[in-house]
């Protein structure tokens, strides 16, 4: 079994976050058919675009349970966890509101960017007010995503600073705490 990154954009479909939620428990069951399961959702606070960490043998189970649940997927790619344990992320995955994409730079391998991450993490506790949680690294090295928790953008974005390390994108993530 592998780890999955699955990206969806919404336009606009999904308006309410209990119909969200909804979808979430079919994509389980469906998924669940198939032999793979749902490891963590996080959408977006205005529901325009979610993130699902999805363990399954391959990818085709994933993206034909999700089109016949007509979930839009923008991207499906392997990926490794770094930072956390996947049995503490089913746990917690509710514990983040915040989300960091970067896009990696061509040439950077594996094991360089773990020993930068390695080497430039201990440079979070020079911003207290916010918690660094997870990574989730895509295997073709071509993106990253890293969730913390924080009382807002721009203190994530002293954090990065901290640690060197850049921002694509960020997104605020609808929150149950």
């Amino acid at each position: 079994m592998s780890l999955y990154l699955v990206e969806s954009i919404f336009n606009g479909a999904i308006k309410e976050k209990a119909v969200f939620e909804k979808k979430v428990v079919e994509i389980g069951e469906e998924l669940g058919k198939k032999e793979s399961s749902v490891i963590e959702v996080q959408v977006a606070k205005d529901l325009s675009r979610a993130f699902f960490i999805i363990e399954a043998s391959d990818r085709n189970a994933i993206n034909e349970s999700l089109r016949e649940l007509g979930i839009p997927v923008t991207l499906i790619k392997p990926v490794r966890l770094v930072g956390k344990d996947l049995d503490e992320v089913k746990k917690e995955a509710n514990t983040v509101n915040y989300l960091v994409e970067w896009n990696l730079p061509e040439n950077l391998t594996m094991d360089a960017y773990l020993e930068r991450k390695t080497k430039n993490s201990v440079h979070y506790a020079e911003v207290p007010e916010v918690t660094f949680s997870r990574t989730y690294v895509c295997e073709d090295m071509t993106k990253c995503l890293c969730f913390y928790d924080s009382p807002d953008e721009s203190t994530v974005k002293k954090a990065r600073e901290a640690v060197k390390a850049p921002i694509d994108t960020i997104t605020e993530l609808s929150s149950d705490k």
